[in-house]
């Protein structure tokens, strides 16, 4: 069981709700991602998913825990499947709006027995819905290929491919929107806590609110989500032999295919 060696915590606004949020983060011998909000609890799990709406929602035991994917993903990419996470609010702090904050605390904390399994798929899993296509075939190697298709002349059918070399570019890559959308969102009662400090816009010019981190950071942010959606089912698809085709997809395909995904895995020895 991957956990941390002592406890740390991180706060700032949530970018849903605009609340300000806390998240205690509490090394466990207990395996499994717990989230504890107002005495009650939730297990990360991929049966929990309640919404995709925007974010990533689990529910149980009565409340929901919203915006979770980029804690998981941090939590993959360092191996870590055993926490407690206390929250004040029911969503996560969005810090810088990627994993980066999550995984240098986690690296300052210090990582006991990082998971490292490595997992081969059965069979081919494929999701096909009209332009949106989630493909896993077996493969003796690891390759991770995205494409969205924006309203932005940088992101127009652009594909980019996880370069495990380069990881940090999907680290740092920050949750994004269309600026002109904002106020539309808002209204609707989510992105009250966007801000040029946690959000990327994508402007109606095809600019930028911000410099990029790297080239095509939007698609590496979707990258990203796909690594905490997929950690959901207890997949850590950095430890995958396979070939992930994704085009045009989004939190909700992410998590279909997830429970079909923790069915279809074998642990190699």
């Amino acid at each position: 069981m991957g956990t941390i060696q002592k406890e740390i915590t991180l706060k700032s606004v949530a970018l849903m709700t605009g609340m300000e949020s806390e998240a205690r983060v509490c090394p466990s011998d207990k395996k499994g991602i717990r989230f504890h909000f107002s005495g009650k609890t939730v297990e990360a799990n991929i049966d929990n998913v309640v919404s995709t709406q925007h974010c990533t929602v689990i529910g149980a035991d009565g409340i929901n825990i919203m915006l979770i994917e980029h804690f998981m993903a941090a939590c993959a990419i360092c191996g870590i499947d055993s926490v407690d996470v206390y929250l004040s609010h029911f969503e996560l702090p969005i810090l810088d709006g990627s994993s980066k904050k999550w995984t240098e605390a986690f690296n300052s904390a210090g990582i006991i027995n990082p998971d490292k399994k490595k997992y081969t798929i059965k069979e081919c899993i494929k999701y096909l819905n009209g332009k949106t296509h989630l493909v896993i075939l077996p493969s003796d190697r690891l390759n991770v290929t995205y494409s969205v298709n924006f309203k932005h002349k940088d992101l127009k059918n652009r594909w980019v491919s996880l370069d495990t070399d380069k990881l940090n570019e999907i680290i740092e890559a920050r949750t994004f929107g269309y600026l002109d959308e904002l106020e539309a969102l808002q209204k609707a009662g989510y992105g009250r806590g966007a801000s040029l400090e946690n959000t990327l816009g994508l402007t109606s010019e095809g600019g930028y609110t911000a410099e990029l981190k790297s080239e095509f950071e939007p698609v590496k942010h979707k990258i990203l989500d796909l690594i905490g959606d997929f950690y959901l089912a207890g997949c850590n698809i950095l430890n995958f032999n396979a070939e992930i085709i994704v085009k045009e997809a989004g939190h909700s395909v992410h998590t279909i295919v997830a429970k079909e995904l923790k069915n279809k895995l074998i642990m190699e020895d």
